[in-house]
């Protein structure tokens, strides 16, 4: 799995939390007799409404980059995803375990992500200041650091959701008006025989997004008995010069959700591995335009 790939579009999970309101067919009998807009601007307003009253969440996690333009290679991640709202802050961590490759046999693969403030990076000689995105290889042994605050962000009250926005689109934790600005949004009113029991919100990249470089749209999928969100799929821009069936797409599920349930805070503590190499550090400035 390419790992620069998983910052930019593997976090994009967190999209099917925040749609999760949308579901179930008491909401969409109250949509169906409305105008288009009217139910999207309905949806933003419980999509935000919701995430407001999210203080956990604990879930398995399943990662899939789909290549068509070659050979229509798979890999496919699994692994356990961890989110905390605590006092003025939230955490997030998410822990991959097995990894397989098309056909080939399913393995285990150790990575790690987990965004903490620098208090808990480890002593080094370089001046670690706000808050940081780290990623932890254990085949590869190079640990990345991603610097996501300035310092003077370290000590409010932000949501790490708000946090990684930079990086991906974050549907239903960023402001109604900002996402009604980078997207064109529809809910198909016809459903096929694979989405009988799911509901499914379009998100179209606008031409002068500032995600126009990394997607063309985003598929979000709802399913209606459960009233929760179980998948969704991200098509890349990516490679250039072919049709969009032919180009790269990041699909997520998460299984066995359980949310507002009491998770140990110990579970987001960072300890670095004995056997890793030296960090690879991306300050914030290094990173502006990822």
């Amino acid at each position: 799995m390419n790992n620069d790939k998983f910052i930019k579009a593997g976090l994009l999970l967190v999209c099917l939390i925040c749609t999760s309101c949308i579901a179930g067919s008491s909401q969409e009998k109250e949509l169906s007799g409305i105008s288009q807009d009217d139910q999207i601007d309905s949806v933003l307003q419980k999509l935000n409404t919701r995430i407001k009253g999210l203080d956990s969440l604990q879930c398995q996690i399943e990662y899939k980059y789909v290549q068509p333009s070659v050979f229509g290679t798979e890999a496919l991640s699994k692994g356990d995803l961890y989110y905390l709202k605590q006092n003025n802050k939230s955490m997030l961590r998410v822990n991959f375990h097995t990894f397989k490759q098309d056909d080939e046999d399913e393995l285990e693969k150790k990575v790690q992500y987990i965004v903490v403030d620098s208090d808990s990076m480890p002593d080094s000689d370089y001046e670690f200041e706000g808050i940081w995105l780290i990623h932890l290889d254990y085949e590869y042994k190079i640990p990345k650091f991603i610097q996501i605050t300035h310092a003077s962000e370290q000590n409010q009250t932000v949501n790490v959701f708000d946090l990684i926005s930079d990086y991906l689109p974050m549907v239903g934790f960023t402001k109604t008006d900002d996402l009604k600005k980078q997207f064109e949004l529809t809910i198909p009113g016809e459903k096929n025989d694979d989405l009988q029991d799911f509901i499914q919100v379009h998100l179209k990249v606008k031409p002068n997004s500032v995600y126009k470089d990394d997607y063309v749209y985003i598929n979000c999928k709802i399913d209606e008995k459960l009233d929760i969100p179980v998948e969704i799929n991200a098509k890349s821009t990516q490679p250039s010069g072919v049709s969009v069936e032919q180009k790269d797409s990041h699909e997520i599920k998460l299984v066995k959700m359980k949310i507002n349930e009491e998770i140990d805070s110990k579970v987001f503590n960072f300890e670095m591995p004995e056997d890793f190499e030296e960090p690879d550090i991306i300050p914030l400035n290094d990173n502006d335009d990822n």
